[in-house]
């Protein structure tokens, strides 16, 4: 395709587009924050009162954590290393089965605000704190990434100034959750989930037509060897195999579905337990079509470019650039719909940004000021929307530290991997195994975070080689166009791109170390995961078997008096979970064996 620099080719209808959907979002804000003007609670600000149905909360869900990340690193993540990343829709499926059937039930019967408030009723204040510091630690971070990635985009395409793109992402969407609270952020994300596949539609047509039709671009990635969907290699290093994907995505879409506050208080806030298990499925549909438009994308990416990629001949930067570029070369003479990717680019961080803007609100007001004032519940609704302004600047504020950080797609995962994984075993702990206590918790919790961030840490430093990441290669045979220097570019021996830098390591003696730091960056959220579990469990028994002993003794000492053994359990083990009684996890009865 053409070498033509596409910065400054934005039209006035791109323009209209776009802004249009900015004011689209800020108006649904306004509407929700004049019919709720007499909302009664805090509660009603961060969870639309409880009255939402499935269809828009599927929508929301769906849109929460598939972001500018997933608009812009998908289609590039299969232009480079091929379309295995379609493996994930696996992962969804286990994702909601599991989420449905544990998750779920507890939070919804428990009627909580903060997923974090269950941590204080299984095990003690202190545990509760802990998860709600991680989450907010976990969010900000996440946010920052997500907000910068679509400004990096609209910087490229337009020339629009980078900052000025982060901050009006950021003051939009802070305006209109602070206004609208739960019900505005639910239904900006149903227009910006439409949005946003209408700009994957945009780009998958026009590229159709461009290559002459379907077959034409699968086979374009089948030759290219885009179409590794065969790769069932069970090595742990490999960084993208079907299980990999499967399992370790399971593992990460479970941090996010199953505990996550941006997506718990989402179906929790549903009229009832039967509409938020339909939203989980419903939003597995959402997830499937996005994923799919995305993985089609980067077919197209990799069809039109074949013959002359971009970022090897220095048209682009970064591999991120590579969708916004396509955009702008394919779609350029047609006004309105270059604007059109990049509101979708948008619509993707809009909703992420403000679903994470309202459920950190929820945690700090629920975890954090709630126990320790007494406030009025009117005073905690302003405290809640203070909390969402509070939140949305300093998020806009990470989006800065974002600017250092490497490859977007993986940079996210990593973050959810190293948090989220621990914080999953602290909740699976308390749910699924009734002996664990409050010292094993904590115990458990610390090792699972010392663990994923040590090896998250090391795998920054000893990047994993490249047979372990297997970039694809990519071509410049058929470029000829004239560089910015004016010299002609016809090379066809440039050397093929790789993206992952060589580890400085000696593979001659290889340390189990290496291997370690080699591990795929989906499997760092299993890791944390287990740990925690584990150590957990072994804390829980030791502890509670110490405890049992201690007071076996007491009582033998004193008279020799009669064991109250149900009294002792109490001690030696946490509380009974508030949510599950036995019938409920007796599989035989519940039909679910």
């Amino acid at each position: 395709m053409s070498g033509i620099s596409v910065a400054g080719s934005f039209a006035v209808a791109d323009y209209v587009v776009f802004a249009v959907m900015l004011l689209v979002s800020a108006a649904v804000g306004v509407y929700f924050a004049w019919t709720d003007r007499r909302q009664r609670s805090a509660g009603d600000f961060l969870t639309g009162g409880r009255r939402l149905t499935a269809l828009p909360v599927s929508m929301s869900l769906s849109a929460s954590f598939m972001s500018a990340i997933t608009v812009l690193g998908n289609p590039a993540e299969v232009y480079r290393y091929g379309a295995s990343i379609a493996f994930y829709a696996v992962s969804y499926v286990f994702t909601m089965v599991i989420t449905s059937e544990v998750f779920l039930p507890v939070f919804y019967k428990l009627s909580i605000t903060s997923t974090y408030e269950y941590l204080e009723l299984r095990f003690n204040r202190a545990t509760r704190l802990m998860g709600t510091m991680l989450f907010i630690v976990q969010t900000i971070l996440y946010t920052g990434i997500v907000i910068y990635a679509p400004a990096l985009a609209l910087n490229q395409v337009t020339g629009l100034d980078l900052w000025g793109a982060v901050i009006s992402t950021g003051v939009v969407c802070t305006f209109y959750c602070t206004m609208g609270g739960l019900k505005a952020v639910v239904w900006t994300d149903v227009i910006q989930l439409g949005v946003m596949l209408a700009g994957f539609l945009t780009v998958i047509i026009r590229s159709v037509v461009l290559q002459g039709g379907f077959i034409n671009i699968i086979s374009d990635s089948q030759q290219g060897g885009r179409l590794n969907l065969l790769d069932f290699d069970p090595n742990p290093l490999r960084r993208h195999t079907f299980w990999t994907l499967s399992i370790g995505g399971a593992f990460i879409w479970l941090s996010i579905y199953g505990i996550n506050q941006a997506q718990v208080q989402r179906y929790i806030a549903c009229k009832s337990m039967t509409q938020a298990r339909l939203a989980l499925f419903i939003n597995l549909l959402g997830l499937w079509s996005i994923l799919l438009s995305s993985v089609f994308a980067g077919m197209c990416l990799f069809s039109v470019y074949k013959s002359c990629d971009p970022w090897t001949t220095g048209l682009i930067s970064a591999p991120d650039q590579l969708m916004p570029y396509l955009v702008m070369d394919i779609l350029g003479g047609y006004p309105g719909l270059p604007g059109l990717f990049v509101a979708a680019t948008y619509s993707g961080s809009l909703s992420t940004v403000s679903s994470s803007i309202n459920a950190l609100a929820a945690v700090t007001v629920e975890d954090i000021i709630r126990p320790y004032t007494n406030f009025s519940e009117k005073r905690l609704t302003w405290i809640s929307k203070g909390m969402s302004f509070f939140y949305g600047i300093l998020c806009i504020g990470m989006a800065g530290l974002a600017s250092f950080m490497g490859g977007i797609l993986q940079a996210a995962v990593s973050i959810f991997g190293i948090i989220g994984g621990p914080l999953l075993g602290l909740f699976t702990l308390g749910i699924l195994c009734p002996l664990a206590n409050s010292k094993g918790a904590l115990s458990g919790l610390l090792s699972g975070m010392a663990l994923s961030l040590w090896v998250g840490i090391g795998a920054q430093i000893y990047p994993p080689s490249n047979a372990l990441s297997q970039p694809l290669p990519l071509s410049t045979e058929g470029c000829n166009f004239t560089t910015a220097h004016g010299s002609n570019f016809t090379s066809s021996t440039l050397p093929i791109q790789n993206f992952t830098s060589v580890a400085p390591v000696h593979h001659g003696d290889k340390s189990v170390l290496t291997d370690l730091y080699s591990l795929s960056y989906l499997y760092f959220s299993p890791l944390g995961t287990i740990t925690a579990i584990g150590v957990g469990l072994v804390v829980s028994v030791l502890t509670g078997k110490l405890i049992f002993l201690l007071s076996q003794l007491l009582s033998l000492t004193e008279t020799f008096g009669h064991l109250d053994l149900k009294k002792d359990r109490e001690m030696a083990f946490g509380n009974a979970n508030p949510a599950f009684s036995d019938f409920e996890l007796d599989l035989a009865k519940s039909g679910l064996s």
